[in-house]
């Protein structure tokens, strides 16, 4: 079978890297059960029940080597995924399979992989979102002081500097079929104490430092609801950065990378078109929409559990941390290889700056003798015909000659062009980013250094 016959999901032949597969993997979810099956092993042997080394050694010994085909023939008899494992597992231990998943339900082995499944997500995510925003800090460092023009509404407003809009671009542990451990009560003989100790002995051979203090067969899926409220903000904020890149791409002031061969059109030849700004977008809705599925998913589970979870979280987790880590490879991408066009910058920023300037110059022609009400009225009127000279003439921004005509304002036309310095209208921009880097960025920065370094790989 060549494979082109059935569906494939695009998150993992285009989007999302090797490591991010690798964590929702079948070979990663399964040697995580067997690990918790041996920890499970070692403490209840710890503990006293009669476990021998050898049967620990056994099931040790065959904790990587999945036999998936004994497990996939025994699943289509006894209709459950984990028994089916702890019967496929039993057949490579026979002197260990009386023990395995000895007290547990089957949400020891769902559960707790899940969660630390999520947990090392987590921790891929949180690596490569440093990494973006160490590239957001550069780029904001570089273009602090490059004025260009904000926009409200998509209008011209007040400048800023290219670097200050980047800126804003800113254990389950083992409580059995109900939670109440009364398989352990047991199994050992109704000890307390010593059933105490089962929980925080596995997280800590699993490398947690505790457990959910309390919870019913499986871990409160409000816990699902969290994390992915989580990649849909990451999603949010890669959202808004995509559709700046794209606004401005159109501008021609910056633009996404875009390489040698690459086609923008099949049809227009000339075209640059900014794909992996939409991707992001694209990928982002996705995953915003993905976070209402483990919302709704925890707000009708019965009593200590029912199954009608199982199914949905075996898509929206894994893939909405797919599609996260597609995410951020584009951002790193693009961040990385952003292209600047200042002279394009300066140009639309003049075209503009008379009609910013209006205020310096109205205060400039009071103090030559002028009216305050008077001047900023004949302003106002100059504007209005300088902008349908723009608009309905195709002609450039001749304000400044108009004003400089009227006798009214006692100025001429080389001291208003005294005003059109940029720089003069971007307030504190420049000094805001370097506050906000210093503050809030490079602390972060610091704190995560050993993740820093990375690189991203755009498959398509």
């Amino acid at each position: 079978m060549s494979g082109t016959d059935r569906y494939v999901s695009p998150l993992s032949e285009r989007y999302a890297s090797k490591e991010m597969q690798y964590i929702f993997s079948p070979d990663m979810k399964f040697r995580t059960w067997r690990k918790l099956w041996i920890a499970l092993a070692e403490t209840e042997k710890e503990l006293g029940l009669s476990i021998t080394d050898e049967q620990i050694e056994e099931l040790k010994a065959n904790a990587e080597n999945i036999n998936y085909d004994v497990a996939k023939e025994r699943e289509k008899v006894c209709r459950h995924d984990v028994m089916s494992h702890v019967y496929a597992y039993g057949v490579q231990c026979p002197k260990a399979k009386g023990i395995i998943h000895l007290g547990a339900t089957s949400c020891y082995v769902g559960d707790n992989t899940d969660i630390i499944v999520m947990n090392e997500a987590l921790k891929l995510v949180k690596k490569k979102l440093v990494n973006v925003i160490a590239e957001l800090a550069k780029f904001a460092d570089t273009y602090k002081d490059q004025p260009t023009l904000a926009f409200t509404h998509f209008q011209p407003a007040q400048p800023t500097t290219v670097g200050k809009r980047a800126t804003l671009l800113k254990l389950l542990g083992s409580k059995g079929t109900t939670g109440t451990q009364a398989s352990f009560l047991e199994l050992f003989d109704g000890d307390q104490e010593t059933i105490d100790k089962i929980d925080p002995m596995i997280a800590e051979k699993m490398g947690f430092k505790n457990c959910y203090p309390v919870s019913g067969q499986t871990y409160s899926r409000k816990v699902d609801t969290r994390v992915l409220n989580v990649l849909a903000g990451i999603a949010a904020s890669a959202t808004k950065f995509s559709n700046d890149i794209r606004l401005l791409q159109h501008l021609k002031e910056v633009e996404e990378p875009f390489e040698k061969g690459q086609i923008g059109s099949s049809a227009m030849a000339y075209k640059r078109n900014p794909m992996r700004s939409e991707r992001i977008a694209s990928l982002s809705r996705y995953v915003i929409t993905d976070a209402l599925n483990p919302a709704i998913t925890s707000s009708v589970q019965w009593f200590e559990r029912t199954l009608d979870d199982s199914a949905n979280k075996r898509l929206s987790i894994p893939e909405g941390f797919l599609a996260i880590d597609g995410i951020l490879d584009l951002c790193l991408n693009v961040v990385d290889g952003l292209v600047v066009y200042p002279k394009v910058i300066l140009k639309h920023m003049m075209a503009e700056l008379p009609f910013m300037a209006t205020e310096n110059i109205m205060m400039d022609a009071v103090k030559a003798g002028g009216d305050r009400q008077e001047l900023h009225e004949r302003i106002r009127e100059l504007s209005m015909i300088a902008g349908k000279h723009v608009k309905e003439e195709g002609r450039d921004n001749d304000l400044l000659d108009l004003i400089a005509a009227d006798e009214m304002f006692h100025l001429t036309k080389e001291e208003l062009e005294k005003t059109m310095d940029p720089s003069k209208y971007t307030g504190r921009a420049s000094v805001q980013v370097d506050a906000f880097l210093k503050n809030v960025v490079n602390p972060v920065l610091e704190a995560n250094k050993e993740a820093l370094g990375m690189t991203a790989e755009i498959n398509v």
